[in-house]
């Protein structure tokens, strides 16, 4: 199918050939019929794509404060891949449409296969043939509302929702600054609620567009015409809402607002313009700022808009959902009309040529809709019937299982090992995917993604022979030697089971599991396929810097000490890792990482766990016992200074330390001191090699040559145990023993067999 993307390091615009969403669980997918250029939001987007990069910069300062500091953390070179990988990728544009339905995910009741709807989502309701769309971010649309006019149904309730905002009431007296689309609904929807409506706009067009919606007056804001209209309606009191739906840079908005309101008046924020408030003029009259976040309540919160789940009615009266649908049974009822907003329909086969013909000032337009072909499928075009369901998409149907006996094949000597990505996001994309694209005796054949432009992306840079949507064409394609797992924490188990059992040798990112449930379940699929060819992403283990410091640490005699302090700082507002519900604690996800690290300085398992953690468990501290008199205790705080380095390590044993600095300076003291050398650059732009290109290097040549794996499945096992166990002990107040690992005989010393053993 086709997509409108933007790649935003160059400023390119394509209409780009991508893989089908998949119709996942508790949405639907949905062929689109039209869809709307917001010409405030994504002429904003498509502006900044062509800056410089000095322009971007000051555009976003935001951002590049994010850069700073993951340089300080983690150096210029990985903050350099990381920041590359986001700009020098497509991103979609549009988040409003209407489609037929072509499919229903698990779940879904509320529609049927050909019912018209309308979509919202800057990540789901996006200029493309297809979307996948979550069941909050969609509604049917009513009888007799055109489907060009339901695909106003998003920015309908961003206008929607900035006017509940101001809390307008019979005989109100408004002032709308700005006239562009959200601008022209928003006097729309006032209008209909009974209140008496100025605008301001510089574009004389635009004014007179917004009197034939019922605005009393509009003019340009230095004219005079509003001021005098506004004393003549209030009585010189002034406005009782202004609300701001301008872009730009100018203050000029901000100002005329505090001008033109009543004493304690409301000011409503919709758009993204200056707030550069005037501190007098608003103190003085006691304004009332409030701003208008998006689509309604819902926008931004994961669980609402990806699973579903809706806010009780009688605390939250307009969700997101509930705006949608009163947007559109208002068109519905004939007391809002989109159809004087349209000033250009295009075909969306043109799509480039018309975002260009908006940017460069060519077309002069309000609202602009893209109009799909229909398809003979399309149960809205004449006379034909309503689409059968599409094939499987990857979520219902398991891969055909292997006999226990099976051994997962691998590659002749002489041909690359053949790899398929689960999953393409930053960390896959900035830290395994470009040392893999290197090598000549990797093809990375098929990358699998939920987005179907990320899956575009990913091949597009690293060179993927094809990308997808669907699992299982991917865990049953005989030339597909090896499956990288690297999604999201709560699918890492389940992915990593049907690669065992379709015979693939699985790569899967931490965490291995997230309940003893999840790993039983893995083990069981190594028993049942006769498959061990398993790998965890402990790539610490792998670090150069570190192997050095233990080999000149020497064999140990007696039992050792090791503290590990992980500096992991705040979670940005927003990040997947909070979802604690589904994707596990913080702990559960990264913490392997750190227990994997110390088993190996140690070489050993631990035996028991004990954790202990400040309110909130903000901070954990970690105790654990090994079978060799050994301890270790592991410090995982979110409250440290930023400047701070984020992992120092230091190990005690027979009159010797190692100690370890962020993996960019190691020492060890004993008879001799070994320093490893200083770099020249400052530490700022200093990289730490965290071992993720030696991990992927004894990965590859363990599959190809099917030699032992780099680290025993015994080993992987006995760390997600302990990381694991940490919750319970947490819970327990309690130390947690911890029973040797039963997996595989091969497992136990390191070589590969055949069969697994209890």
């Amino acid at each position: 199918m086709k997509q409108v993307v933007q790649n935003y390091k160059t400023g390119e615009l394509a209409l780009l050939e991508v893989p089908t969403p998949a119709c996942k669980p508790g949405g639907v997918l949905v062929r689109t019929r039209f869809s709307l250029i917001s010409t405030g939001t994504e002429l904003m987007k498509v502006g900044e794509a062509g800056m410089s990069m000095l322009a971007k910069a000051r555009a976003r300062p935001d951002q590049v404060a994010k850069v700073m500091q993951s340089v300080a953390t983690n150096g210029l070179a990985a903050t350099y891949r990381k920041v590359n990988n986001r700009l020098d990728s497509y991103t979609p544009l549009g988040y409003s449409l209407c489609g037929v339905v072509q499919q229903l995910g698990a779940g879904i009741t509320d529609v049927a296969v050909g019912d018209l709807v309308a979509c919202a989502g800057n990540e789901h309701a996006l200029h493309g043939e297809l979307n996948w769309v979550p069941k909050n971010l969609y509604c049917r649309v009513p009888g007799g509302v055109a489907a060009r006019h339901a695909a106003f149904g998003t920015v309908g309730s961003i206008a929607m929702q900035g006017v509940r905002r101001g809390e307008p009431q019979l005989g109100d007296t408004a002032l709308v600054i700005g006239l562009g689309l959200i601008g022209q609904l928003v006097v729309t929807l006032l209008v209909a609620s009974g209140a008496r409506v100025v605008g301001v706009d510089p574009d004389p067009q635009r004014c007179e567009l917004a009197e034939r919606a019922g605005a009393l007056v509009c003019s340009n804001p230095g004219s005079g015409v509003v001021d005098t209209a506004v004393g003549e309606l209030t009585g010189g009191h002034g406005v009782d809402q202004v609300y701001l739906t301008a872009g730009g840079s100018s203050n000029e908005p901000v100002e005329l607002a505090a001008r033109l309101s009543r004493d304690r008046g409301r000011v409503v924020d919709i758009g993204k313009c200056r707030l550069d408030l005037p501190w007098n003029a608003y103190y003085g009259k006691e304004l009332d700022v409030r701003f208008s976040r998006s689509y309604g309540p819902g926008r931004y919160d994961p669980s609402y808009e990806l699973e579903g789940r809706d806010y009780p009615i009688g605390y939250v009266r307009w969700t997101e959902r509930r705006n949608l649908e009163c947007f559109l049974d208002l068109i519905a009822r004939k007391r809002v009309d989109v159809e004087p907003l349209i000033s250009h329909v295009a075909d969306f086969s043109a799509a480039v040529e018309t975002y260009q013909a908006l940017d460069s000032g060519e077309l002069k337009a309000v609202a602009v809709l893209f109009r799909y072909a229909d398809r003979p499928t399309d149960p809205l075009a004449a006379h034909e019937p309503a689409p059968a369901a599409l094939p499987s998409n990857g979520h219902t149907h398991s891969p055909p299982r292997q006999a226990a006996t099976a051994r997962p094949g691998r590659p002749r000597p002489d041909q690359a090992l053949r790899v398929a990505f689960v999953g393409a996001g930053n960390y896959a994309s900035s830290m395994l995917l470009p040392h893999l694209a290197e090598r000549d005796d990797v093809e990375l054949r098929q990358v699998v993604t939920t987005s179907a432009l990320s899956g575009a992306n990913a091949a597009r840079r690293f060179g993927f022979a094809s990308a997808a949507t669907d699992v299982d064409a991917v865990l049953g394609d005989p030339a597909v030697d090896a499956v990288f797992v690297v999604t999201r924490h709560s699918s890492h188990a389940e992915l990593t089971c049907r690669a065992l059992l379709a015979g693939k040798a699985a790569f899967v990112e931490k965490p291995l599991a997230l309940t003893d449930a999840e790993l039983g379940r893995v083990l069981a699929a190594i028993e049942e396929s006769g498959n061990d060819r398993l790998q965890v992403g402990f790539n610490r283990r792998f670090a150069p810097l570190l192997g050095q410091a233990k080999q000149r640490l020497g064999r140990r005699v007696g039992p050792a000490t090791v503290r590990y302090l992980v500096n992991a700082g705040q979670l940005d507002h927003g990040s997947w890792y909070g979802q604690q519900d589904s994707e596990g604690s913080r702990f559960a996800g990264e913490g392997g990482h750190f227990v994997d690290t110390v088993s190996w300085l140690l070489d050993g398992d631990p035996t028991a766990v004990f954790g202990s953690a400040t309110p909130g468990q903000t901070d954990l501290q970690v105790v654990l016992n090994y079978g060799d008199g050994s301890t270790a205790v592991i410090t995982y705080a979110t409250t440290g200074s930023t400047g701070f380095p984020k992992e120092t390590i230091d190990l005690m044993a027979d009159g010797k330390v190692l100690r370890l600095d962020d993996f960019q300076r190691a020492s060890v003291f004993g008879r001799k001191r070994w320093s490893a050398p200083r770099l020249a650059l400052p530490r700022m732009a200093r990289g730490s090699d965290k071992g993720q290109r030696a991990e992927l290097d004894a990965f590859v040549t363990a599959v190809r040559s099917g030699g032992q794996m780099p680290v025993p499945v015994d080993s992987l096992v006995s760390t997600t145990r302990a990381t694991l166990a940490v919750a319970t002990s947490l819970a327990t107040a309690a130390p947690v023993r911890l029973a040797a690992p039963a997996t595989t005989a091969a497992s136990t010393n390191g070589a590969s067999t055949s069969g697994v053993h209890a």
